[in-house]
């Protein structure tokens, strides 16, 4: 029990005590891909690398998919740990900041929870909770990566991805340069999927039993909507609770959060009919062939007659 407390606490250390976890400061001196320059040059040059590549497969007419071996599972494993190790250091340090500042709340009667959804107006990007929002802006571009094993699989690339993809690192980027309000539970909740989204990939890429019900897409759908619940609850913080910091860069992101709301949901309907059509064609099909063997007197060989 004793050597379980000691590892709890170094954990606990590692993640939200460390000094350099403590001194974080985002700047455009101390901080990698802090700069405005940088977000502007590496998601059009994202998108380009995606489609020169998707364009080059079409044109050399390759049908096969490329053999990856297990990097799609060595990845989605390498991001199941570092979504859970996100998730898990937000948590801890969040709770470490509502410990040391409570006092400080009670000036203006601010909760916790009124905390996580909205920050004080003039906090500044530094500390425990925004060095995991920058980890976790740093994630996003390890994200990309999956993009391109999309490609090479000859999958279909869409539009969706493309601008999905860039819509999050986006969205992070504004978290860090503003201060945003909302980011705490955005971060929390999206780490937390990912690790269970990734971990389920990671499964069936070594080859295991899948789930029998589209377990991505539905985890998707269950974010976005956590995600609109939170977003209403800062608007009313917002207007109830003299203001939250960094409420610019708030609409901006709401307004991204809709544009990916709308996108999935018109990929995902139009997947949905898709699949629904290609199950109707083929009971169609195989009624068609029984209908035939029934009109030449033919039964099939596996039906066993009952007395």
């Amino acid at each position: 029990m004793t050597e379980l407390m000691k590892m709890l606490q170094g954990i606990k250390y590692c993640l939200s005590e460390h000094p350099r976890i403590l001194n974080f400061r985002w700047s455009t001196t101390q901080s990698w891909g802090s700069t405005w320059s940088f977000l502007f040059t590496v998601i059009p040059a994202y998108i380009a690398a995606a489609v020169t590549l998707h364009l080059l497969l079409t044109l050399f007419r390759r049908r096969r998919p490329v053999p990856l071996g297990p990097i799609p599972a060595a990845h989605s494993l390498l991001m199941a740990l570092i979504s859970a190790v996100i998730f898990v250091g937000m948590l801890l340090s969040a709770a470490a900041e509502i410990r040391d500042t409570r006092w400080l709340w009670r000036r203006t009667k601010t909760t916790p929870f009124q905390w996580l959804f909205c920050f004080p107006l003039g906090t500044r990007p530094s500390g425990r909770v925004f060095f995991w929002s920058y980890v976790f802006y740093l994630s996003r571009f390890l994200h990309l990566f999956r993009t391109f094993f999309t490609i090479l699989r000859r999958r279909r690339l869409t539009s969706f991805h493309l601008l999905n993809q860039s819509f999050l690192i986006f969205m992070s980027f504004l978290w860090l340069e503003f201060s945003q309000s909302f980011q705490v539970p955005a971060i929390l909740s999206t780490s937390l999927l990912y690790s269970v989204v990734y971990g389920y990939r990671f499964w069936v890429g070594v080859g295991m039993r899948g789930a029998c019900f589209p377990l991505v897409a539905n985890c998707q759908v269950a974010l976005l909507g956590c995600n609109l619940a939170c977003h209403v609850g800062v608007l009313l913080l917002q207007v109830f609770k003299g203001g939250c910091n960094g409420m610019g860069a708030w609409l901006f992101n709401s307004v991204l959060n809709a544009a990916i709301l709308l996108l999935f949901m018109s990929n995902y309907v139009e997947t949905h009919m898709k699949n629904s059509n290609l199950v109707v064609v083929r009971v169609e099909e195989e009624e068609t062939t029984s209908s035939h063997v029934r009109r030449s007197g033919f039964e099939p060989k596996n039906v066993v007659k009952q007395n």
